[in-house]
């Protein structure tokens, strides 16, 4: 529902929310931090490049009602609590904070004398993982992706039969999930490559990112008890950036017959804010059409409103710091940049199909969209569709080159979501160096 918190006129007297990339009054995205004096983790709201404390002001009576309850449940290390809620009381919460915060509003006096114990620079506080993730569930949703990789394996028949039928996904480690900014330690594992007769065992060699949509799980359901595509809206709370981490090498000995296991279950990072879907309300589109030639979606994963606004206008882009390039003092160099409407599945269809069976979803679940991808290079989201399997090296502005990633290289994900008419808004940076193997 769009209302007057989407309202492209307002503004913020916190100065520098007004023009912010990631986070106007528009966003007010929910996250876990520590304050700079080391205080105890708790719930924040980003409103430029500061983080309004919500048990500070929860504290101060700023809240009643629905507001209050979501504000109390947001206040803690985790916001589980404000995810089990679901949409009525975050709404709530949101349009009171958009009003506390409006440059306009009545109470800007009232609020403003309490800045100093509310408001927190974003650059001097720690943030943490915004929820405790009970289970971590990655989807193959990029079809492009999914046809790039596969053609470096079945150059005839890159998409298996399934694809367009089964909203592919794996289940992923929810323990090594980490906020952005953690330190990616390079895996070890075993590695087979064609030439050698038997594995060996040692650093991965072939390290990749993986440019993916983090989707954040609002209430749960049932065990037993499946989510009908037409509600599975109302178990969404919000997004984040995913990076799905890969040893390609690992990956490649490994993953058949079950798939993915030690090549992804080292390091998983995400972005420290929770994007609600309220804030992404004015950025819905149509969901990817599918094509004459395409099978329709199966009855339960089909719904008339989901297919008209369940796609997402989000700009994703990709960038590489490597050592030399700081050691200079260079800007990150940009790979690629992709939209979300390489989604060939909907987040609703996800939700649907993961509990079609029965299975159970609770408050703080993850899931990864899969890989982000387009037809050219430019849109590739991973270092194995860029260099081709590592086959035709990337060439870098400075002369460097990369057929996979190196210690101390730095990925970078942003993203933003647009649309005519509304002010635009952001994730904040998904971003991770590595380091060498332990």
């Amino acid at each position: 529902m769009i209302d007057e918190t989407h309202d492209p006129a307002r503004a913020s007297w916190i100065a520098s929310a007004n023009g912010h990339a990631d986070f106007p009054i528009q966003n007010l995205p929910f996250g876990v931090f520590s304050p700079p004096d080391g205080g105890t983790p708790r719930g924040g709201v980003a409103i430029g490049g500061s983080i309004l404390d919500l048990w500070a002001a929860a504290s101060a009576g700023l809240f009643a009602g629905a507001a209050r309850d979501a504000a109390e449940a947001a206040s803690g290390p985790a916001l589980n609590p404000l995810l089990a809620l679901g949409d009525g009381p975050r709404i709530a919460l949101r349009r009171r904070l958009s009003a506390l915060l409006d440059r306009d509003g009545p109470e800007r006096g009232r609020i403003g004398k309490l800045a100093d114990r509310l408001l927190h620079p974003i650059d001097r506080c720690a943030l943490h993982l915004p929820a405790a993730i009970g289970d971590y569930t990655d989807f193959f949703a990029g079809i492009q992706h999914a046809t790039n990789t596969g053609r470096l394996f079945r150059p005839d028949n890159p998409l298996l039969p399934n694809y367009k039928y089964v909203p592919v996904a794996y289940h992923g480690r929810a323990s090594s999930v980490r906020v952005s900014g953690v330190p990616v330690r390079r895996p070890s594992g075993q590695r087979k490559p064609p030439d050698q007769p038997a594995p060996d065992f040692g650093p991965c060699r072939t390290l990749d990112y993986e440019l993916e949509l983090g989707i954040w799980v609002g209430p749960g359901n049932d065990q037993g008890v499946p989510i009908p595509i037409a509600r599975a809206g109302a178990h969404v709370a919000g997004f984040c950036l995913l990076n799905d981490w890969s040893a390609r090498d690992i990956q490649a000995w490994e993953y058949q017959p079950l798939g993915p296991f030690l090549a992804k279950s080292f390091h998983t990072t995400i972005s420290p804010w929770v994007v609600t879907a309220e804030a992404m309300a004015p950025f819905r589109v149509p969901a990817r059409p599918r094509g004459a030639d395409e099978p329709a979606p199966l009855p339960y994963l089909s719904d008339a409103a989901d297919q008209a606004g369940g796609g997402l206008a989000i700009r994703f882009a990709v960038a590489l710091l490597t050592p030399r390039m700081r050691e200079a003092g260079r800007a990150p160099h940009k790979l690629s940049a992709v939209g979300a409407d390489a989604l060939y599945w909907t987040v609703a269809q996800m939700v649907s199909h993961h509990t079609s069976n029965g299975c159970n979803l609770r408050p703080g679940d993850l899931f990864g969209s899969g890989t982000l991808s387009g037809a050219d290079p430019g849109s590739f989201g991973s270092l194995m569709e860029l260099t081709q399997g590592g086959r035709a090296p990337l060439m870098l502005p400075d002369g460097e080159t990369r057929r996979f990633l190196e210690d101390g290289d730095e990925v970078i994900l942003t993203a933003q979501a647009t649309a005519p008419g509304r002010v635009p808004i952001g994730f904040g940076a998904c971003r991770g160096v590595v380091l060498g193997a332990g």
